[in-house]
């Protein structure tokens, strides 16, 4: 079977429901789906979180971040952590966690070389995405966090499941992010990343916002969601290892960065935001 090929199955297995996960990030799921329960109480969360180790210790690192901890008062247990963060931002990390150990599930060399660049290059785009929606496009910032840690989650998901396919992931990016040249709407990458979204239960304005960026027309001044996403993906000091070019020139993107934003530019945003995200990147 060919590389083509194997992509299609791929694809028609995801869109069919077919998903495979990896053992750990069941723990994931289960907790999600708890959190959906409106007699779900703190304590019985915090518990859950307890015995996962890895989401016990993001959910107390982003518990003890610039963005979400102003007080500056360290937080050492899981159900403080939770308590100050809501089910809402720990729901969107269990999320995030799958997308997480999906990365770490590749399992030859060259494989988690690409994965640990994609999470490095997601964390920057999501940590970009909460502080522009929050002083930029005046967009949720929970939810733009969210969008920017689930945009690339089809790429995980190829390098997840490439060790099954000898030769999935060899060659450029392109050769096997691509579709057809006349339907880039519709590349296994963004189609298998849809029935990721389906499975996992993103909300709407969230997979809008995702497919917005790949279409890659930014609004000026932005102000959707979408837009928060696209913006925060060009500003990205780390670029997507899956496209061997950025959605618009360096040029375009300075221009971006001059950008009049009130009384402020977009550039004295950043910098003056930069302890902030760099916090949140080490938490996420």
């Amino acid at each position: 079977m060919n590389r083509r090929e194997t992509l299609q199955n791929l694809v028609t297995e995801a869109g069919r429901g077919g998903l495979t996960f990896p053992t750990s990030a069941m723990a994931m799921m289960r907790i999600h789906q708890a959190l959906d329960d409106p007699d779900c109480s703190t304590e019985s969360i915090a518990r859950q979180i307890k015995v996962e180790p890895l989401l016990s210790a993001r959910v107390v690192a982003l518990a003890n971040s610039v963005a979400y901890n102003r007080s500056g008062r360290m937080i050492t247990d899981v159900k403080t952590a939770v308590t100050l963060l809501g089910f809402r931002a720990v729901k969107m990390l269990a999320t995030v966690m799958i997308t997480r150990l999906m990365a770490a599930g590749a399992q030859l060399p060259a494989h988690r070389k690409l994965a640990a660049s994609l999470w490095e290059h997601t964390a920057h785009v999501a940590a970009l995405a909460q502080l522009l929606a929050r002083r930029v496009t005046n967009q949720d910032a929970e939810t733009a966090l969210f969008a920017g840690m689930l945009h690339e989650i089809g790429g995980f998901y190829l390098v997840y499941r490439a060790a099954e396919f000898p030769g999935l992931l060899d060659g450029s990016a392109t050769d096997w992010i691509g579709g057809d040249e006349d339907d880039i709407e519709h590349t296994p990458e963004r189609d298998i990343g849809r029935a990721l979204f389906k499975s996992l239960g993103v909300p709407e304005p969230v997979v809008s916002a995702i497919e917005m960026l790949w279409q890659g027309y930014l609004a000026f001044p932005p102000t959707s969601l979408g837009d928060t996403l696209l913006l925060a993906y060009q500003l990205s000091p780390v670029r997507s290892p899956l496209r061997e070019a950025a959605i618009r020139s360096d040029e375009d993107i300075h221009a971006s960065i001059d950008m009049v934003v009130g009384k402020e530019t977009l550039q004295e945003i950043l910098r003056e935001s930069a302890q902030e995200v760099a916090s949140l990147i080490g938490a996420l």
